[in-house]
């Protein structure tokens, strides 16, 4: 009796085995590709007709994975990003199949060269400094919930971090005993980092650990912030508490509240702030890993704060040492060209293209 197909058996390897020890892939990645794989085993039932008992590996071709991909934009309505995760996932397996059943060679070479669609930088969503304190103002601090959905928001501005990376926290992560104080962020990539704290958010952590007697020895190691179970909160739950917040603020001043906020916003929102006080902005994109400012050439006109508020001038470029009063006139669009009003411009345009050619281009209104 025919136990299982030779699919079944190549990707149990491949997610049980090659990915997390082979290749060291973290769980994330690992729950990530094995998605792909469910989502590809219901397209070839539903849409195929073809059950996973059946589904064989010269069953798979370079047009059923095209129609696949197609599948997921079009019937499921996802977005390039998501069509472009899919099949990076794809071409990971078809990359381990090379190796493994190389009668198909030919066929897993013609998948790999599949390419990733080119997907468009939207611009981001952030919260002025208003904004913000208009949505720390929400939480009722009367109740149990309210103080933790404070810390937890208060939290997730000031250091600038992920949501997995909050609901990853625990206790032994923070050093409150004494300044400067500091938080370990362990996330994406399975890198940490050191960030520090300000005096007013680390007020708002003790007395919510105070409450739920974090600082005891037995509870270093459980999740800083959990439900009503004591469970740690899910991604979900966070969105849920930040999306109950943003609708009473934008209740009380709709003006303040961008259309659209996702927990990742008030990343965005930190990063913003920083730049707006006059932090370099290469201080800034170095505990986030990425530089939010600049623009986005055929897409939208950039709206920059001033040239020299960057700092960039002067700590990079040594030509413009000496240019104390300079300022840079904001270059036009005529069509899809930019136009500049001088030379010094198009200089020092050039300048900043060079240190942020290696980041996500996007912008900020």
């Amino acid at each position: 009796m025919n136990t299982g197909t030779d699919f079944a058996k190549r990707l149990s390897k491949f997610l049980s085995e090659y990915l997390p020890y082979d290749r060291n892939m973290s769980p994330n990645t690992v729950a990530s590709y094995r998605d792909t794989f469910v989502q590809f085993i219901v397209y070839m039932k539903d849409i195929q007709k073809i059950r996973v008992e059946q589904l064989t590996l010269d069953i798979i071709t370079r047009q059923r994975i095209l129609d696949f991909l197609s599948w997921v934009q079009k019937e499921r309505n996802c977005a390039v990003a998501t069509r472009n995760h899919r099949l990076a996932a794809i071409h990971s397996f078809m990359t381990y199949l090379q190796y493994e059943e190389i009668h198909h060679l030919d066929e897993w070479q013609r998948i790999l060269s599949i390419k990733a669609m080119k997907d468009e930088k939207k611009s981001i969503n952030y919260l002025t400094a208003e904004g913000i304190k208009l949505l720390l103002d929400q939480p009722d601090i009367t109740t149990r919930n309210g103080r933790r959905n404070l810390a937890l928001l208060a939290l997730m501005y000031d250091t600038g971090a992920r949501v997995q990376e909050i609901l990853d926290l625990t206790p032994e992560s923070l050093k409150t005993e004494s300044t400067p104080y500091t938080i370990r962020l362990f996330g994406k990539g399975r890198k940490s980092r050191v960030v520090p704290l300000i005096g007013e958010q680390v007020v708002i952590l003790k007395r919510y650990m105070d409450e739920n007697h974090l600082f005891e020895n037995c509870k270093l190691k459980h999740p800083l912030f959990f439900n009503s179970r004591h469970e740690k909160l899910t991604r979900a739950g966070v969105t849920y508490i930040l999306k109950t917040y943003v609708d009473m603020a934008r209740q009380v001043t709709p003006t303040l509240v961008p259309c659209i906020i996702s927990c990742h916003t008030l990343r965005h929102s930190k990063a913003m702030h920083l730049l707006q006080s006059g932090v370099n902005l290469v201080y800034i994109s170095y505990p986030n890993k990425k530089i939010i400012l600049t623009f986005k050439v055929r897409y939208q006109i950039f709206n920059l704060i001033t040239c020299r508020k960057f700092g960039l001038y002067l700590d990079y470029f040594p030509l413009l040492n000496n240019a104390d009063s300079f300022s840079m006139s904001l270059p036009h669009f005529c069509g899809s060209d930019l136009v500049f009003s001088s030379s010094n411009d198009i200089i020092a345009f050039a300048c900043i293209s060079i240190v942020m050619s290696r980041y996500s281009i996007v912008v900020v209104n």
